[in-house]
């Protein structure tokens, strides 16, 4: 089972043995807990949770501050991030903060993705990184025209770029300009896109059909081993000409939402319905 503390990457010899308490019961010995979460989709998503489930924890409220950064807390360290952004802005956390994030999180968790484009027309201020994390998961829902979401677009376009392996795909955040999966949803989006009836990329290892999807390491070594191009099909879904969802099975969640073939919400200027 995974606990909140596996996630951390040191722990302080002092703490150690603190480690396996419940969440809560480890923030009950300190006077202030800061809260720190960048701007990324999945990090403000876990910002909400975590408000969500502290809201409830009555003698930690009055301790919780929030501090906006924002770097990539996944390459810098405490200390480097502390000393680099004295500026950036420290807050109390109050009702207004646990309110929004208790709206966000029920609206991504919704059995339809109707509540979460409700909520970027309301006031977020609160949280100021959430409007802009919300209409970029929005974005990962099927496009009117393509049927597929941002990242898979932006997959099609970077291979018709001439990027032929999954390392930049996979890596190179500057170029994907989408920062809402990571890398086993990633393999998994692709995987949708190769392995169907009616494939729009080429080349992907054909054993990725057969290792579990549980195999990190065997699937890990398939994907390098592919060499990736468009295929006229999803050169045509590229330019818009085709819908990929026409021509495949759709099976994937967005939040609480399941995405299927006959169900199969679209995003664009407005949500249509299935």
């Amino acid at each position: 089972m995974i606990i909140w503390s596996d996630w951390g990457i040191r722990w302080p010899k002092g703490i150690k043995d603190r480690k396996d308490l419940p969440l809560a019961d480890f923030c009950e010995r300190y006077d202030v807990i800061e809260l720190w979460f960048d701007p990324a989709p999945r990090d403000q998503l876990q910002l909400v949770c975590l408000l969500d489930y502290l809201s409830s924890c009555s003698s930690l409220v009055r301790k919780l501050r929030l501090r906006l950064v924002a770097s990539d807390l996944m390459i810098e360290s405490g200390e480097d991030l502390a000393a680099s952004e004295p500026h950036i802005h420290v807050a109390r956390i109050t009702a207004r903060e646990f309110e929004t994030a208790k709206l966000a999180w029920s609206a991504y968790r919704a059995a339809t993705p109707e509540a979460c484009v409700d909520l970027v027309h309301q006031d977020l201020s609160a949280l100021l990184m959430l409007r802009p994390a919300l209409l970029d998961l929005l974005a990962e829902l099927p496009s009117p025209s393509t049927g597929l979401g941002a990242t898979e677009m932006r997959f099609l376009e970077m291979l018709a770029g001439g990027f032929a392996n999954t390392n930049a795909l996979f890596h190179l955040r500057s170029l994907w300009r989408t920062f809402v999966f990571g890398e086993t949803e990633l393999g998994r989006l692709l995987d949708g896109l190769a392995l169907g009836p009616s494939p729009a990329v080429a080349g992907l290892d054909d054993e990725l059909r057969t290792i579990d999807r549980e195999n990190h390491r065997d699937r890990h070594a398939a994907y390098l081993r592919s060499r990736l191009s468009l295929t006229e099909f999803g050169e045509a879904v590229l330019a818009g000409k085709e819908d990929f969802s026409r021509h495949n099975p759709i099976d994937r969640w967005w939040g609480g939402t399941r995405l299927t073939n006959d169900r199969l919400w679209r995003y664009g200027s407005v949500l249509t319905k299935p």
